[in-house]
């Protein structure tokens, strides 16, 4: 490679430093980001360059401007990088040389990039949560409606068929009616797209044998399959199970002074979707199998129950690494 460019990347702007191989500083600039601008600088140097860019929330739209003509765009890792190269005065223009610096050097720390089906499978799957999460503040809305007029609704399922029925035939005084209706008319169409959006995951989990084969195990749905396998990609970038847990952020953080060693809470790095669903299906599991039962009991009775829900959705976790590596169903030994 002839040069490093280390990009800074944000919502509306970039700030760029293209720097030569032995370190100097060949172009600083700041550009908008639109094709136009952010692609035309790009296309000027991107076959000779090796390129760095901030894994920051918006990093899809760079990256797939330019994945077909530089395949080779590596993602820094946000925590890792700042870590290594923490600065007392930040700015934009230190942000961008410093992960240039950092490219040359062959001391960038960088994050999994997902090929795009999976990109694509996660986008669905996190527009299906946000619908549901939609749904959950609408129910609470509702709630709220039924507090202030003294009524307890007996249906397990607020927005069930048969409770619906009944919060549309509900008389209360017009301004709450037109609260309800209008709730309830969202909580309609809500219920329409994730079952439609379900649907559409079934699908997907039934042509993809590797979900296919998570469903084997206990607590683990179609959702929850293809989640799992979407933001573990390849089984085979993790040399073993320990690994894969520490990428979940799953394994307790680790603090060493001289010949003592102390263990903390669980690290927390990683996807926050990763760790939810684990978590979240460890529940099913504990009470569908014998061997994680045994084990949250034990883990509950020296540590608590949230604890003990951590330990299981880890130990879940190890055995799916196993379950794809060999790919084997679940023995529920």
């Amino acid at each position: 490679m002839n040069e490093y460019i280390g990009i800074d990347f944000h919502r509306q702007s970039s700030y760029i430093t293209r720097m030569d191989k032995e370190g100097n500083i060949l172009e600083q600039l700041k550009v908008r980001n639109r094709e136009e601008e952010l692609g035309a600088f790009l296309a000027k140097h991107i076959e000779e360059s090796k390129i760095a860019i901030e894994a920051t929330g918006n990093w899809y739209y760079f990256y797939e401007l330019i994945e077909e003509k530089q395949p080779d765009v590596v993602l820094a890792h946000p925590l890792k990088t700042r870590a290594i190269a923490s600065a007392r005065i930040k700015t934009d223009k230190i942000d961008s040389a410093t992960i240039a610096h950092l490219l040359r050097s062959n001391l960038l720390p960088t994050a999994y990039i997902p090929p795009r089906e999976i990109r694509d499978v996660k986008e669905i799957l996190r527009y299906r949560a946000s619908l549901v999460s939609l749904r959950v503040a609408i129910k609470n809305k509702v709630r709220a409606i039924l507090s202030k007029n003294g009524i307890v609704l007996n249906y397990t399922d607020i927005f069930g068929k048969k409770a619906m029925i009944y919060l549309k035939d509900l008389e209360i005084r017009s301004c709450y009616r037109r609260e309800m209706d209008g709730y309830i008319m969202l909580a309609e169409t809500l219920n329409f797209l994730i079952d439609e959006t379900s649907r559409t995951i079934r699908e997907m989990v039934e042509d993809n044998p590797k979900a296919m084969l998570l469903t084997t195990m206990p607590g683990i749905s179609y959702y929850s399959a293809l989640l799992i396998l979407a933001e573990i990609g390849d089984i085979k970038r993790f040399c073993d199970a320990r690994h894969l847990c520490s990428y979940a952020g799953l394994v307790p953080s680790t603090y060493q002074s001289s010949d003592r060693t102390r263990h903390g809470k669980i690290t927390k790095q990683g996807s926050r979707w990763f760790r939810w669903i684990l978590v979240e299906v460890s529940t099913h599991a504990i009470n569908s199998s014998k061997k994680f039962k045994s084990l949250y009991i034990r883990v509950a009775k020296k540590h608590g129950k949230n604890t003990a829900r951590v330990a299981v959705a880890r130990e879940m976790l190890k055995v799916i690494f196993y379950m794809l590596k060999y790919n084997e169903p679940f023995k529920n030994g």
